[in-house]
């Protein structure tokens, strides 16, 4: 699942587990949007997907 991305995240964005640069946004029930840094978002991948009304990833934003 994927959502339209109007303006890329910024620095401001910030992880909503651990409080590093966010690069993924996860839109769940309600419109409730969870921010997680590429280190979280992989951790809890697994559970989110299945929940997730929208996955927006920017990780390919950081260095290889």
């Amino acid at each position: 699942m994927t959502t339209a991305v109007a303006t890329p995240m910024s620095a401001l964005d910030r992880c909503d587990r651990c409080g590093a640069q966010a690069y993924v946004r996860v839109t769940v029930a309600d419109g409730l949007e969870l921010d997680f840094c590429a280190h979280h978002a992989r951790k809890y991948e697994a559970v989110l997907r299945g929940k997730a009304l929208g996955w927006r990833d920017e990780t390919d934003r950081l260095a290889p």
